[in-house]
């Protein structure tokens, strides 16, 4: 039996699932960011953008179909989007992923306004005149869906590890500083994805100001991401009991302590903080040394999304 076949209640799917919601917050809080702060003239030009206009619904709508297909009656999902329980963490997860979804889709269509016309008007010309007037009176309303946006993206971040914390259980999971952790892990993974896809994907010019920003936000991010990490475990090893149980039992050895300290710490932190801080400037500004260090952070994050789901179910109080 492999470590990926032992019985859980949440399997890797979970992980993928965790790994896609929070790309999609992490993209958005960025995208917004740069928007409001770094983007001169139309920001419907900048590639970063682009790609986040790709990046979040697909990180999102993947998310729920892998969620969906989860469930024990997958074509009974319905119910769970309409029967609404303000006690249950799940149930406020999908309240959450409704409205944000609503929101992200309105941004998209108030950035994207001309390039949404006018594919419309290639496929039947004057016939879709009314999603025109419906995104010129969203355009009246801009700032305040996109402060809303912002802050269901910022929640949307923290609730994925808030998910998690719902399985009592088990100490690594329910502890307070999981969705702390997780919000700088979508932060960190929506950084990558912005620039893998924005200057791969649509052409960015690596020099541009948003493909500069983003990569200076990169690094600060991931050592928060690492001081966070180093709080989260240290809390529980000195918590003592069942919590200090669960810390050496990830960490210690075995199977899932090589998948941390050898996917997670190494290849997908300290590596690409290392080839970042040691490798020339000229090389750094080139597209294969992008994609390989982008390519490396989004598979630690991945990685420790799983690491956290299949190790904190190791250990049950």
């Amino acid at each position: 039996m492999s470590a990926f076949d032992v019985p859980l209640v949440w399997d890797w799917t979970i992980a993928v699932y965790l790994f896609l919601a929070g790309m999609s917050a992490g993209c958005v809080m960025i995208s917004i960011y740069l928007k409001r702060k770094v983007i001169e003239g139309d920001p419907a030009r900048d590639g970063i953008l682009k790609a986040t206009a790709w990046l979040a619904p697909f990180g999102i709508i993947g998310g729920l179909t892998i969620l969906v297909f989860h469930l024990t009656k997958p074509l009974m999902f319905w119910k769970i989007m309409i029967h609404f329980n303000v006690t249950s963490v799940m149930s406020m997860g999908v309240v959450l992923f409704q409205t944000y979804m609503i929101f992200l889709f309105m941004w998209i269509a108030i950035i994207f306004r001309k390039t949404i016309m006018d594919f419309l008007n290639m496929i039947a010309k004057g016939k879709f005149n009314f999603v025109d007037n419906i995104i010129k009176l969203l355009q009246k309303y801009e700032n305040s869906i996109e402060w809303l946006l912002a802050i269901q993206a910022f929640a949307l971040a923290a609730y994925t590890g808030f998910l998690l914390s719902a399985l009592k259980s088990f100490p690594m999971l329910n502890n307070p500083i999981l969705p702390i952790l997780f919000l700088f892990s979508s932060l960190s993974s929506g950084a990558a994805a912005c620039m893998l896809f924005g200057i791969v994907g649509f052409k960015q010019p690596s020099e541009s100001a948003t493909a500069k920003w983003v990569h200076s936000f990169e690094r600060p991010v991931v050592l928060f991401e690492l001081f966070v990490m180093i709080a989260f475990f240290t809390g529980m090893i000195f918590g003592g009991g069942q919590a200090q149980a669960a810390a050496i039992n990830a960490l210690g050895g075995g199977f899932w302590a090589s998948w941390f300290w050898i996917g997670v710490i190494g290849v997908g932190m300290l590596l690409p903080l290392a080839l970042n801080a040691f490798t020339p400037s000229e090389v750094r500004h080139k597209t294969g040394f992008i994609m390989l260090v982008t390519s490396l952070g989004l598979i630690g994050v991945l990685m420790f999304r799983t690491f956290i789901l299949y190790a904190g179910q190791l250990t049950v109080v």
